[in-house]
């Protein structure tokens, strides 16, 4: 029987690979993973105590918040003000950035973006849901207050991103940009145990993910290209939380898909918390993520934090099936940088 190699063991470990190996991000990733293990708890029992259902208001974003949204958020918060190796976080449920401005945090030199639970609404008939998070170095003055601008960078800029699924099992996925790697919670010991190592994507796959119930209101080349995965008889699976549709498909391939509709001209989901974290996620997994307009995902210019866009994203070569089609059926000229 092989060894079991904890999370905290395994970010130790490849401390080496951060371009600033001096221990804020090794400790910050470890605290990722104590306030994951928090809030899988309370996904765990939702149905037991007073958390299930709507808060009965929206977050920044517009959107119908739950109650364990902000349950989610609360604590991802919590921990990280209390970790001292951030500086300062930006949530999808809050409008503004949070400074961290504790006397442990005061010179840290990281800011952390996270969407507290992807697909909250499926918890009433418990399907899974996820957290979203990624990692950027400060660009402001370490000795000042953190700026808005710290976390208004490119995807490019990332310096760790990762989601954890909360499933039949939960899983912790991260990159440092060094590869993918994928981390089982074992409930025995309360420990996420390394269990899936330099995760790639296939170049194709058997499954495609959509809201086909907007298929009317998509454009036309994004019809095409929906009719062709049709043609071919690949398998439509939408389950409405991203995390659980994205981790499918690293393991099988596919392509994931959220196109611009007429009621969001410029794409539903938010470019900070949800787009750029996957995609660079992706990306280190061999994958592709592009707009519907086909310019890449981490390229794009971050201009406030409730940006949203649109995306294709998974298997590289289905990634460019979709381009093509795009670039053969637009009525308009699209980005081909």
């Amino acid at each position: 029987m092989s060894r079991i190699v904890t999370l905290d063991e395994f970010i130790i470990r490849r401390q080496k690979d951060f371009p600033y190996a001096s221990g804020e991000l090794t400790g910050l990733l470890r605290d990722i993973g104590v306030a994951a293990k928090i809030v899988n708890r309370e996904v765990n029992k939702a149905g037991l105590v007073n958390i299930l259902g709507e808060a009965r208001e929206e977050n920044a974003s517009g959107d119908t918040v739950q109650k364990l949204d902000l349950y989610a958020n609360e604590k991802l918060i919590d921990c990280l003000k209390n970790s001292g190796e951030c500086c300062g976080v930006a949530s999808e449920e809050l409008e503004d950035i949070i400074p961290i401005n504790s006397v442990a945090s005061k010179a840290s030199k990281y800011v952390v973006v996270f969407d507290p639970l992807d697909g909250s609404s499926n918890i009433d008939v418990n399907v899974s849901v996820g957290t979203i998070f990624g990692i950027y170095r400060r660009l402001s003055d370490a000795e000042s207050t953190v700026e808005v601008e710290d976390f208004l960078q490119k995807g490019l800029d990332l310096v760790a991103a990762g989601y954890v699924l909360y499933g039949t099992s939960t899983l912790l996925v991260y990159t440092t940009g060094r590869g993918v790697n994928g981390f089982t919670l074992d409930p025995t010991i309360g420990e996420f145990c390394l269990s899936h190592t330099d995760i790639q994507i296939p170049d194709r796959g058997n499954y495609y993910s959509v809201n086909q119930g907007y298929y009317l209101k998509f454009d036309v080349e994004m019809r095409r290209y929906i009719d062709h995965c049709s043609d071919l008889n690949l398998r439509l699976r939408y389950i409405g939380s991203m995390v659980s549709d994205i981790h499918r498909i690293l393991f099988q391939g596919g392509i994931f898909l959220y196109p611009n509709t007429r009621k969001y001209p410029q794409g539903k989901l938010r470019l900070v918390y949800e787009c750029n974290p996957l995609a660079y996620i992706v990306e280190q997994a061999g994958g592709k993520a592009i707009t519907c307009q086909l310019e890449r995902i981490l390229e794009l210019e971050v201009n406030h934090l409730h940006q949203r866009a649109t995306i294709a994203i998974g298997s590289p070569g289905m990634v460019d099936e979709m381009k093509a089609f795009v670039e053969r059926y637009s009525a308009t000229p699209v980005f081909n940088g």
